[in-house]
């Protein structure tokens, strides 16, 4: 039984025996060891009353060798290994760590240093797609691509349609601006070709469409646009 898991009535008893039993007996009858009996008798003091002292229980074998030969080069340089640290502080003392043996110990204050002192890491939020969940789709400028047709300039818009998960996509070609109809028609279209609806669309806001709009305009193709994601149940557009 462990000196700090003893009771103060466990003591009690055992001080109480000691008057007509041995230190043996008496420890018996108190339930502990007669090692910690022994313990007791040299320090009386009741367990409740005793501090309990967390610490090292051996000495710190990286002591001094730490701030002076391994932290420098860690500043310099975040991305070593500690079996690297190792090698290096073997070439500095080769008598004092003829081993490997401190090795995890290297680690594990490395680790520790990283944790404290070491760059800020990037936060990275995973998103991980689901079959069928999510839809986006976009205008595209098309003209980079310098289509002509009989020599003349093509100008166009391209509608691209693609799920996140499977990368299936469709493309229409929009002559014209951005505008309700065309996002209506090329998404109902993309939907008709993939032979079913996401649960999710994700678009950009059309700002060009509603730009030269009135306000009761501008409210009217919002219903309108909802009124056609209603139609098709399931689709959630963002």
């Amino acid at each position: 039984m462990a000196y700090q898991s003893i009771t103060d009535q466990q003591l009690r008893l055992y001080m109480t025996d000691l008057k007509n039993h041995s230190q043996c007996t008496s420890a018996a009858r108190a339930v502990f060891s007669e090692r910690t009996a022994r313990r007791f008798d040299a320090d009386p003091t009741p367990p409740s009353q005793r501090k309990i002292v967390h610490g090292r229980t051996v000495s710190d074998p990286l002591e001094g060798y730490w701030e002076n030969d391994i932290l420098p080069v860690l500043e310099n340089d975040n991305a070593l290994q500690a079996v690297t640290l190792l090698r290096h502080l073997q070439g500095l003392h080769p008598l004092a760590f003829p081993d490997d043996r401190i090795r995890r110990t290297l680690e594990r204050r490395v680790r520790q240093w990283r944790a404290l002192k070491g760059p800020e890491r990037d936060i990275i939020f995973r998103q991980t797609p689901e079959p069928g969940y999510m839809a986006q789709s976009d205008f595209t400028h098309a003209a980079e691509l310098e289509v002509t047709i009989a020599g003349a300039p093509f100008p166009h818009l391209l509608y691209h349609f693609a799920m996140v998960y499977s990368r299936w996509e469709h493309v229409g070609v929009v002559l014209g601006g951005e505008s309700f109809t065309a996002l209506a028609e090329n998404l109902q279209q993309a939907l008709w070709a993939l032979g079913g609806v996401p649960q999710n669309h994700r678009t950009d806001s059309l700002s060009a469409a509603f730009r030269n709009l009135t306000r009761d305009e501008c409210e009217d193709i919002t219903k309108r646009y909802e009124a056609f994601v209603g139609h098709y149940g399931r689709l959630i557009s963002h």
